[in-house]
C-alpha cells in the first residue's frame, strides 16, 4: 500500500492566490470597461461583447478553482483535468481582453500578463499533479 501524498501543495496555494487575484481582477477590469464607456466613446455594440467576456469568464472560475482545489486534495485526474480543459477557455478569454477588447489600456496589459503568467503556471503544475496521480 502506498500511503504517499501525490497532491501538490504549490498548486493548492497557487489555486487559493488566483482565486483571491481574480475577484481583484474582475472588479479592476469591470471598474476599467466602465471608466473607458464615460470617458471614450464606447460603441454601444462593442461594450456587451466586452463585459460578457468578462462575466462569462467569473461564471468560468468558480467551477475552474473548485475543481482544481478537489481534484489535487483527492488526487483525482479527472476533476484536475477538466479544471485544466475550463482554464484552456479563461486563457483564450483573457487574451480576448488582452489584444482584442475595444480599449486596451496599459492597465489591462499589466492585469491580463498577471492573470495569464498565474494560468500558464497553474496549468504546469496540474498536468505536474495528474502525471504523479496517474503513475
Amino acid at each position: 500500500n502506498n500511503s504517499s501524498q501525490l497532491s501538490s501543495l504549490p498548486l493548492q496555494i497557487l489555486l487559493y492566490v488566483n482565486g483571491i487575484y481574480y475577484i481583484f481582477y474582475f472588479l479592476a477590469t469591470l471598474a476599467m470597461i466602465i471608466y473607458k464607456s464615460q470617458v471614450f466613446s464606447y460603441p454601444d455594440d462593442f461594450l456587451a461583447p466586452d463585459l460578457a467576456v468578462l462575466f462569462l469568464m467569473a461564471i468560468l472560475e468558480m467551477p475552474r478553482l473548485y475543481l482544481g482545489f478537489k481534484g489535487n486534495l483527492t488526487e483525482a485526474e479527472a476533476p484536475l483535468g477538466l479544471s485544466l480543459g475550463l482554464t484552456v477557455g479563461s486563457v483564450v478569454l483573457c487574451v480576448y481582453l488582452l489584444l482584442w477588447q475595444t480599449y486596451v489600456l496599459w492597465a489591462d496589459v499589466l492585469l491580463n500578463a498577471v492573470l495569464l503568467s498565474a494560468y500558464g503556471l497553474e496549468s504546469g503544475l496540474k498536468v505536474t499533479a495528474i502525471a504523479a496521480f496517474v503513475s
